[in-house]
C-alpha cells in the first residue's frame, strides 16, 4: 500500500475565515482570547478535512498566524533590536510584521520563487534560545485528533539561516539553532511524532552547494543527538543540488519535487543514489490549479518505485499555493472546472493514485479523471489564430536620451517629479458597493456612477496634495491581474480562489486556460474621463505580460515565452487605445518580474531574454513623446539590472523602503541611465512616515543618480491602506520632495 502525505495545508480557509479573524484583532473587532479560540477552531477543521481526504500523514505547524518563517523567528528570540524595549507577546509578534508607531517592520522576501512572502530573520547581537516549543503544541493537539497521522513541519535550520539578513558568520548561525531544534525534535519523539518533516528548500537552489558541509555537520548532529526521530530531508521548487552528497545524509527519508525538477531527481534516482532511502515523491503540481495526467503520474510512480526503498506520494510544494476548492466553482465552463485541481482535489488525486497501485483496471474516479484531463487538452479554446509577431515593433524609434527630451517639453515637470504606484484605498464603501453590484443590488450605471465620483474625489485630492503625476486609483478594480483576467480572452476568473500572498493578504490569480486575446478597452473609460477633470498628466495604469502570468496560474501545455508574447500582443492593443485617447504617460507594472526568476542560474537567462522581449513587444509600438512607466516589487535586483535596463521603460520605480538600504544600492553602484524611482515610504505597514525619514530616503539616492532622472512615488500601490494614514503619508512626501527641491533649486 503506497502512502499519501502533504506537506502543508492553505491557512485562509475556503471563505477567506483566517484573514476576516487575524484583521477582526487588528481591528480591535475581537480581543485576544475570541481570535485563538476561533483559529484553534479552523486549525481543528483543516486537520479533519485532510484525514477525511484520505490522507496519511498530515501536516502539523504549516498553520501561522502570520507567516511560518515569523514563527520560527519569534520562537527561537530573533528578534530585531529596535522591537528590544517591547513586550514580548502576540502584539510583538504583529508588530514585526506590521510595524507599529515606533518601529518600521521587518522586511518582505518572495518565498524562492513564489507569489507568497516570508518575514525576513534579522540577527545581530540576539542569542536564540526556544521561547516556547510551539510545533509540539500543535503536535499534541494534532495527535488528539488525527493519531499517528499528524506529521510535524518545521523549516530547516540551514535554510531558516540562509534565508535570514544581518549573519555575518552562517556557519556559527546554524550551529547556534542546533540546540534548539534538537530540544523540539527530543520533545516531539517523547510525544510520539514518527516522520518529522524538515523543509530544506535552500538546497535547490545554486546557494544550496555553499551550504553541503552544512548539511553534513548539522544531520550528522541530529542522527547522534536525537536517533530515533525519523527525519524527512524536504525540498521543493526544483531539483535538489548535489544529490549525490545530500543523498548520504543520515536521515530517514528525502522529501524530492518530480514536477519541477524532474529531470534531475529521476536522473539522481537512476544514478542509484536513493536506493536504499525512502522517497516523499511530489507527483501532483501544488503549484497550480491543474489537475493532473494521472496517466503519466502512474507511470511515473512505477518508475520511481523501481529506483528506492519505499515511495510515498505528495504535492509538489506546500498547497499554501493554491485554492482551498473547487467546489464552489459552478460559473465556470465545465470542461474547464473538470480539468481543474485546487487543494482539496489535489489531495483526491493522490488517494487515487495510491489506491491504483497494484489494480488492474483503473478505478471509476481513475478513469473519469482521465477522461476530464484529455477533454481539458482537446478543448477549442486552446487554438486560436493570433497576430504575427513579425510585424509588431520590438524597440522604441528614438533612444532615451532624445525621446525623453519630447517627454519633458510635452509634460514640463518639475524636477524630482512625485506620483504614486497606481492604485488608492479601496474603502469599506468601495467593497461594499462593487459586493453590491456583482450581486445585481444596483445597476451597472449606478455602478459606474460611483466609480466615477471616487475617482473624481481623489483627482481632487492628488491636486490638493500637489502631487505632480496624477492617477485614477484603480476603484474599479479588485485586483491588478484579477482585473484584467475578467476582460481578456483566454482568462477565467473564479468564485473563490483566494490565495495567501503576504500576511492576510489574499490574491485571486485568474486562470489563464486558453490563447490570450484582446477583445475590448481595459482602462480607457476610468483613465480618460480622470484625465477630463485635471490639467495635471494622469498615468495610464496596465499590468505587465510578465507580471499577469506570473500572478495567475498559467497554463502547462505551451511555452512560457509563447504565453508571454500572447499577453503582450494584447498590452500592446491597449496601449494604442489610450495613446491615441490622449493620455501622456503609460505604466505597465511588472512588479513580479524578478519572483519568476528560475531558482537556477543556468535557466535565468533564457527566461529574462524572454521577459525583456515581451515588455518591448507590448510597449515599443508607441510614440517617442508616450512616456513609458514601469513598477517592480521588492527583490534583490542587482542580479537582474542589465535586464531591468534592457526593459528600456522610460521610468522604473521600485518598491525598497523594506530593503533597509539594499536594493537602492544594486542602482548606486550600477549604470542606469533611465528615468527611476525608488519608492521613499513603505505602504505595507500603517505608520506615517516622518519628514526626516523622507527627506533621507529621497537624498541618499542622489549622491549617485541625477536629479533630473529621480522621480519621487511610495512603495508601491496604496490600495491596502486606510484613506487618513494614505493622505498623512502623502503630505509628508510632497513636503520632503520640495524641501529637498530648494536644494537644486537654489
Amino acid at each position: 500500500m503506497v502512502k499519501v502525505s502533504n506537506l502543508g495545508y492553505p491557512r485562509l480557509g475556503e471563505n477567506r475565515e483566517w484573514k476576516k479573524l487575524i484583521e477582526s484583532y487588528w481591528n480591535g473587532d475581537i480581543n485576544q482570547d475570541d481570535l485563538l479560540v476561533q483559529i484553534k477552531a479552523l486549525r481543528v477543521a483543516f486537520l479533519t478535512k485532510q484525514a477525511e481526504l484520505g490522507v496519511d500523514l498530515i501536516p502539523v505547524g504549516d498553520f501561522s498566524l502570520y507567516d511560518h518563517i515569523l514563527d520560527l523567528s519569534f520562537q527561537f528570540n530573533i528578534i530585531p533590536e529596535r522591537f528590544a524595549k517591547e513586550n514580548f507577546d502576540l502584539d510583538l509578534y504583529f508588530a514585526l510584521a506590521r510595524g507599529n508607531k515606533d518601529n518600521v517592520a521587518s522586511a518582505m522576501k518572495k518565498w524562492f520563487n513564489t507569489n507568497y512572502h516570508y518575514l525576513l530573520p534579522e540577527w545581530s547581537e540576539q542569542k536564540p534560545t526556544l521561547t516556547n516549543n510551539r510545533l509540539l503544541e500543535l503536535y499534541l493537539e494534532a495527535r488528539d485528533l488525527v493519531g499517528d497521522k499528524a506529521k510535524p513541519v518545521i523549516t530547516g535550520p540551514i535554510t531558516y539561516v540562509a534565508l535570514s539578513s544581518g549573519v555575518e558568520d552562517y556557519t556559527a548561525a546554524i550551529l547556534s539553532l542546533l540546540p534548539l531544534y534538537k530540544q523540539i525534535f527530543q520533545e516531539l519523539v517523547a510525544a510520539g511524532a514518527t516522520y518529522i518533516q524538515v523543509d530544506e528548500p535552500i538546497f535547490v537552489t545554486d546557494e544550496g552547494h555553499n551550504f553541503l558541509n552544512a548539511a553534513k555537520n548539522v544531520y550528522a548532529y541530529f542522527a547522534k543527538e536525537v536517533p530515533e526521530a525519523k527525519l524527512i530531508f524536504q525540498t521543493y521548487f526544483e531539483a535538489l543540488v548535489d544529490a549525490e552528497t545530500l543523498s548520504s545524509l543520515p536521515v530517514a527519508a528525502f522529501g524530492l519535487d518530480f514536477v519541477h525538477g524532474l529531470e534531475e531527481n529521476v536522473a539522481a534516482l537512476e544514478a542509484g543514489y536513493f536506493k536504499d532511502k525512502v522517497i516523499f515523491a511530489g507527483l501532483i503540481n501544488g503549484r497550480n490549479v491543474w489537475g493532473t495526467d494521472l496517466a503519466q503520474a502512474q507511470t511515473l510512480l512505477g518508475k520511481i518505485q523501481d529506483q528506492v526503498k519505499e515511495v510515498i506520494i505528495q504535492p509538489s510544494c506546500s498547497l499554501l499555493h493554491v485554492p482551498v476548492t473547487t467546489k464552489n466553482e459552478t460559473g465556470l465552463d465545465p470542461v474547464l472546472k473538470d480539468g481543474l485541481a485546487f487543494a482539496d482535489e489535489k489531495l483526491q488525486e493522490l488517494r487515487l493514485l495510491a489506491d491504483q497501485v497494484g489494480q488492474a483496471e483503473h478505478s471509476p474516479a481513475f478513469a473519469q479523471k482521465l477522461l476530464a484531463y484529455e477533454a481539458l487538452q482537446a478543448a477549442d479554446f486552446r487554438h486560436v489564430a493570433l497576430e504575427d509577431l513579425e510585424t509588431v515593433a520590438k524597440e522604441r524609434q528614438l533612444p532615451f536620451k532624445e525621446r525623453y527630451a519630447l517627454q519633458q517639453e510635452k509634460l514640463n515637470l518639475p524636477i524630482l517629479p512625485t506620483t504614486t504606484i497606481g492604485s488608492f484605498p479601496q474603502s469599506a464603501e468601495v467593497r461594499r458597493t462593487r459586493l453590491a453590484w456583482k450581486r445585481q443590488q444596483i445597476s451597472d450605471q449606478d455602478y459606474e456612477d460611483f466609480i466615477k465620483s471616487e475617482i473624481a474625489r481623489w483627482i481632487k485630492i492628488q491636486e490638493d496634495l500637489d502631487i505632480d503625476v496624477l492617477v485614477h486609483g484603480e476603484f474599479e478594480r479588485v485586483d491588478m491581474v484579477e482585473f484584467f483576467g475578467q476582460k481578456l480572452a483566454g482568462f477565467a476568473t473564479t468564485a473563490g480562489g483566494w490565495v495567501q500572498s503576504y500576511g492576510s493578504r489574499a490574491v485571486k490569480p485568474p486562470i489563464i486556460y486558453g490563447d490570450v486575446q484582446h477583445i475590448q478597452p481595459l482602462t480607457v473609460k476610468e483613465t480618460v474621463y480622470a484625465q477630463s477633470l485635471t490639467k495635471r498628466p494622469v498615468k495610464g495604469m496596465l499590468t505587465g505580460p510578465i507580471t499577469i502570468t506570473n500572478w495567475s496560474f498559467e497554463r502547462t501545455d505551451i511555452s512560457r515565452q509563447e504565453l508571454f508574447n500572447q499577453i503582450a500582443l494584447a498590452i500592446k492593443d491597449e496601449i494604442k487605445l489610450l495613446e491615441d485617447a490622449g493620455i501622456p504617460i503609460i505604466q505597465v507594472d511588472e512588479a513580479a518580474l524578478r519572483e519568476g526568476l528560475p531558482l537556477r542560474k543556468t535557466k535565468q537567462k533564457a527566461y529574462l531574454d524572454d521577459s525583456v522581449a515581451a515588455f518591448r513587444l507590448a510597449t515599443s509600438s508607441v510614440k517617442d513623446s508616450t512616456q513609458i512607466h514601469t513598477h517592480m516589487c521588492y527583490s534583490n535586483f542587482a542580479e537582474i539590472i542589465d535586464s531591468i535596463r534592457d526593459l528600456d521603460a522610460d521610468v522604473i520605480s521600485i518598491e525598497t523602503s523594506r530593503s533597509h538600504g539594499d536594493i537602492i544600492e544594486a542602482f548606486e553602484t550600477a549604470t542606469y541611465p533611465l528615468g527611476i524611482g525608488l519608492g521613499v515610504y513603505d505602504i505595507h505597514s500603517p505608520r506615517v512616515p516622518t519628514l526626516e525619514e523622507v527627506v533621507a530616503n529621497i537624498e541618499r539616492p542622489l549622491q549617485q543618480l541625477s536629479v533630473q532622472q529621480f522621480w519621487v512615488n511610495p512603495d508601491c500601490g496604496l490600495k491596502t491602506r486606510r484613506e487618513p494614514e494614505t493622505i498623512a503619508a502623502l503630505k509628508v512626501l510632497v513636503a520632503a520632495t520640495k524641501q529637498v527641491r530648494q536644494k537644486f533649486n537654489n
